[in-house]
């Protein structure tokens, strides 16, 4: 017999092979043991994830011997005909290459004719999106209402593509991606089953890169041991298939989050010369910020994408920038990874993307401008989270001096009763204007030598002037710069002058 690849040899065969989809298997069996069935079915999944496999398994309850039934025998003649394909009553159809309408009127001819040995004819779709729409609308009134001992079962990765009144007259059952701690177990599995040293940091490896499928995962593996032979590690997985190891995302991730732009550049560059899939590494970069957000928001979650030795790079927890800093990181290498997946300098989009992730991180945005006018404090620098401002001072004893306590900065108490002041002077010269005599000495303008020249008599001095009352602000510009206020605002936001 010849060699037969993994993703064959350890298909399931009964519903308790299935792994990850429970909630497909729970309703197909409850719906055999109630003799519930259906007339169409439709199975909606990612690649890999079982849609073909439970499908046959399907069939094979339907038309084991006796059946349906749950516990049927898969060494069976006519299951063992159903798994490889061959069976006259359950007919694999591929919907790319039979799209048109003359396949659909083929089919809808042969409906009629009754099962050669079997209780059921089943009709089973592979890649149903791909029919056109007239062989879809040639195909509604069959599916709608179908002869009694005909069952369809229809398998696609693209729903949207399906005429909603195809989606209306089936049963659908969405296969979700399969659990990558369920995939390193099955992989460990087989490593057993064929007398093959797998490590377990190899298999998690694997299946994390499988990103949800089992088929893909077992593929790796199959390749794996023809490049390792009977032993793997999570390094071998690294070589063969360009994955980067935790440790060196976690490096990237502290570089990236201590603003240090020439380290995060450095290991970019690194990882590009030993030709790592930069794609994969953006996208494994970006899920770990994601899950630091998310164990920032619920730290209750066992979150097993983040290293212990990440904790140990960081130190303390709290210097870390806060969530709505994350959150921007994750918008700009989202953005990076649409560019990067349509241009042919990769290494340059993830470059850019990554200074541009360290300088947001330094940006000023309107949360912490609000947060700093409510806190009333220029302690701490502008852009930072509440994590990394310093404790404040403990308040003082009433035993202490007040010329031994430390003299705090000014706070927006003392810009409020500045404002105040203003106020009172500006009412002041009010009033004083309001009671002035109307009839002010108007300028005299006279003309010599074609120039205009502009004289007028000399007024009283005022009871509020500037030399003589320290209390009103001079009327030059200096006096703006000197309020307060003015200064406040100046220090926070760390602004200078200019001439």
């Amino acid at each position: 017999m010849s060699y037969q690849v993994f993703a064959r040899k350890y298909r399931p065969r009964t519903f308790d092979d299935v792994l990850g989809q429970d909630h497909v298997v729970t309703t197909l069996r409850n719906a055999i043991q109630a003799d519930r069935l259906a007339h169409a079915y439709l199975f909606v999944g990612p690649r890999g994830t079982g849609k073909t496999s439970t499908a046959r398994i399907f069939a094979k309850a339907l038309n084991c011997s006796d059946g349906p039934r749950l516990d049927f025998e898969p060494d069976e003649e006519a299951c063992i005909e159903i798994a490889e394909g061959r069976s006259l009553d359950v007919l694999e159809i591929d919907g790319a290459s039979n799209n048109g309408v003359d396949q659909v009127r083929e089919l809808r001819e042969t409906v009629n004719y009754a099962p050669a040995s079997s209780r059921f004819k089943i009709y089973y779709i592979d890649e149903v999106h791909m029919l056109s729409t007239a062989a879809f609308n040639a195909l509604l009134k069959t599916l709608e209402e179908p002869p009694p001992h005909v069952k369809f079962i229809f398998a696609t990765t693209e729903p949207n593509k399906i005429l909603p009144t195809i989606i209306s007259r089936c049963q659908r059952f969405d296969l979700r991606p399969i659990p990558t701690e369920v995939i390193a177990h099955q992989l460990l599995h087989i490593a057993e089953k064929e007398n093959v040293t797998l490590e377990q940091s190899a298999a998690w490896s694997i299946a994390k890169g499988a990103d949800g499928g089992m088929r893909d995962a077992q593929s790796m593996l199959d390749q794996l041991v023809a490049f390792c032979g009977d032993a793997i590690n999570e390094e071998n997985v690294q070589d063969v298939f360009g994955f980067t190891s935790s440790e060196t995302i976690s490096s990237l991730a502290t570089h990236l989050l201590r603003r240090q732009t020439a380290e995060t550049i450095a290991l970019i560059q690194t990882e590009a010369e030993r030709g790592k899939d930069l794609t994969q590494l953006l996208s494994e970069l970006a899920g770990f910020i994601r899950a630091l957000l998310l164990d920032r928001l619920n730290p209750s979650t066992n979150n097993t994408e983040i290293p212990s030795g990440f904790w140990d790079q960081v130190g303390d927890a709290s210097l870390l920038p806060g969530d709505d800093r994350l959150l921007g990181v994750l918008d700009r290498l989202a953005n990076a990874d649409a560019h990067m997946r349509r241009a042919s300098n990769k290494q340059l989009h993830f470059e850019i993307a990554l200074i541009r992730a360290v300088q947001s991180l330094d940006e000023v945005q309107i949360s912490d401008v609000i947060r700093a006018l409510e806190v009333g404090s220029t302690t701490g620098t502008v852009g930072e989270s509440p994590q990394e401002q310093p404790a404040k001072a403990p308040a003082a004893s009433p035993s202490e001096s007040p010329e031994a306590l430390p003299k705090s900065p000014p706070t927006t108490r003392t810009s409020a009763r500045a404002r105040k002041k203003n106020r009172g002077v500006e009412n002041q010269l009010e009033s004083l204007i309001e009671q002035a005599p109307e009839n002010h000495p108007e300028p005299a303008v006279s003309a010599a030598d074609d120039s205009a020249q502009i004289s007028s008599d000399k007024e009283p001095p005022s009871p509020l002037d500037p030399e003589k009352d320290e209390s009103v602000p001079p009327n030059d510009n200096d006096s703006f710069y000197d309020d307060p206020l003015v200064q406040e605002a100046l220090e926070i936001f760390k602004g200078k002058l200019k001439d």
